[in-house]
């Protein structure tokens, strides 16, 4: 590993990479595979990774890092960690894909079905995206009806009915948020912010009888972690219940990240359906959606709602999500939440000393440090924070050799592989990094 000073000029640290995006941009759009890699959140070129190893990342050029990212959450026991790297291995010796059903499915439903108890069937798919998209299918078919509740800044994939923004008004009708997506598509999605339950009556009023399903995020992390506010999760269950409506956590992100049973076991909220995945998958393609047995027995081939997926449930991904969550004990859990409280902490205390508008919202270890002078509870109040800020303090922890997500709007994590000694370390240079940047 190459330790460099902090006053070598980033051009300097990043010479291959900086190569690579330039090849990149010839052969993909934007020169990545997904958007948010492309570092136009914070400016600049974004950095090649060239490997893993427990809490550190190391790019091309030899430069190595502290990951905060965790390739955005699943890392949770930190790269390369050897019991899913020889996991893994050995389902690739046995063959990487069948087209069947294996043992390892079964073995791993029953390990989140254990965790879970409000899934009591489960279908393993290859994304979150193809899970939020299937389990809303689900819901229209078995309730008959077309629209859904989404919340505005809640991300649950790129299928058409999910890419739609807030429109006008108190209570609105989704409007396309990306090219390529009908406004008929998008019409049948209200979106409301998150926290305000004022905003979810209003909608199931005014289409009473006509809503599906709500999709929520329980713990929000794709517009940076917001925290719901005490009872916001237990009167969605109430309203959606006495609504008909189906209630899906899309814990994607949270499922095993906050505890072992995800926001639900936190929070003691029993949703209809769960999206699952990034853990589940222990580093590989892997997701899945479960819930009530009356519900998942509508699925092809038991009943009507048609899915289907060529590598669904894919020996090698299951073997890693089962090697990942056999390890989760509660201790795994402890020194998660030391480590991010602690990091959290003396960032947030730094930044009062230092005069800096911060506000740090986390739960267990996942957060977000918001540049931003008020309580972030929403979309609204993220989408205030100082952007720029955020661009220049990125820099300056890059710089100290801390890799943070490359945008203001996404979520911190540490893996159990950041150890007791290293943790004091990282918010050393989170400080100094904070230290570095202007109003």
């Amino acid at each position: 590993m190459k330790w460099l000073p902090l006053t070598k000029l980033k051009a300097e640290r990043r010479g291959r990479s900086g190569r690579l995006f330039e090849l990149a941009q010839d052969l993909m759009p934007g020169g990545v595979s997904s958007p948010v890699r492309a570092f136009g959140g914070v400016g600049g070129s974004p950095i090649f990774m060239s490997s893993g190893l427990g809490a550190r990342l190391t790019d091309v050029d030899g430069n190595s890092y502290w990951d905060l990212v965790g390739s955005w959450g699943p890392l949770i026991l930190g790269h390369a960690n050897p019991q899913v790297v020889e996991a893994i291995v050995k389902a690739a010796r046995r063959g990487s894909t069948f087209g069947t059903s294996t043992e390892g499915e079964i073995e791993l439903a029953q390990l989140v079905e254990d965790r879970f108890p409000s899934i009591e069937k489960l279908r393993f798919v290859s994304s979150g995206t193809e899970a939020a998209m299937t389990a809303i299918r689900l819901a229209r078919g078995a309730t008959g009806r077309a629209k859904l509740i989404k919340m505005d800044g809640g991300y649950h994939g790129h299928s058409d009915s999910l890419l739609a923004a807030a429109g006008s008004g108190g209570l609105t009708f989704g409007v396309p948020s990306s090219a390529g997506v009908t406004q008929g598509t998008a019409a049948d999605t209200l979106v409301v912010p998150f926290n305000d339950l004022g905003a979810v009556e209003r909608a199931l009023e005014a289409n009473r009888g006509q809503v599906a399903a709500l999709i929520v995020e329980p713990i929000p992390a794709n517009m940076g972690v917001v925290i719901p506010e005490p009872g916001y999760l237990q009167n969605l269950r109430s309203l959606t219940s006495a609504s008909g409506t189906i209630l899906i956590f899309d814990e994607v992100i949270s499922g095993f990240r906050v505890a072992a049973g995800g926001a639900q076991e936190l929070y003691g909220v029993v949703p209809d359906l769960t999206c699952l995945g990034k853990i589940l998958g222990g580093g590989l393609p892997l997701a899945a959606f479960g819930g009530r047995a009356d519900l998942m027995n509508l699925l092809a081939p038991s009943g009507p709602v048609y899915q289907a997926g060529t590598l669904s449930g894919n020996p090698l991904a299951t073997a890693a999500g089962a090697a990942t969550l056999r390890q989760l004990r509660p201790q795994t859990y402890q020194q998660l939440e030391l480590a991010a409280s602690s990091i959290t902490a003396a960032v947030a205390t730094g930044a009062e000393q230092l005069g800096v508008n911060l506000q740090v919202n986390r739960v267990g270890s996942m957060w977000t440090m918001f540049f931003n002078g008020e309580s972030v509870r929403d979309a609204n109040t993220a989408r205030a924070s100082d952007s720029a800020q955020y661009a220049q303090f990125f820099h300056a922890a890059l710089a100290s050799d801390v890799y943070l997500p490359p945008s203001q709007f996404e979520a911190c994590f540490v893996s159990s592989a950041l150890l007791p000694p290293d943790v004091g370390w990282v918010a050393d240079r989170l400080l100094a990094a904070l230290s570095k940047i202007r109003s």
